[in-house]
């Protein structure tokens, strides 16, 4: 499977949420057919380390959808608490995806 490319100007939505007492936000794009296409992450404080790190776990998840891996599979990939909730910003944004 190849990787799609995205147009240059495309929707963005946004959707914010608390993970372990962080406030998240996680900007979204999708294909024409609505299929998750990309993810970003920050956090209010830039340049902390858990923005760094919701960021990169974020770029290392787009070019996985951007092959057209199904969302509903990337939550079942990430760490997982043992109460099955995400233990990470990452999964918690992708659960609020596959909702």
């Amino acid at each position: 499977m190849t990787r799609q490319c995205l147009p240059n100007r495309r929707e963005h939505e946004l959707l914010t949420f608390e993970h372990e007492g962080i406030r998240y936000t996680a900007g979204v794009g999708r294909f024409a057919d609505g299929a998750l296409a990309e993810i970003f992450l920050n956090v209010a404080k830039r340049g902390t380390a858990l923005d760094v790190n919701a960021r990169a776990a974020a770029v290392a998840a787009s070019p996985l959808v951007q092959h057209r891996c199904p969302v509903d599979t990337l939550p079942k990939a990430v760490t997982r608490n043992s109460d099955g909730s995400g233990s990470g910003p990452l999964a918690c944004a992708l659960d609020l995806l596959v909702e």
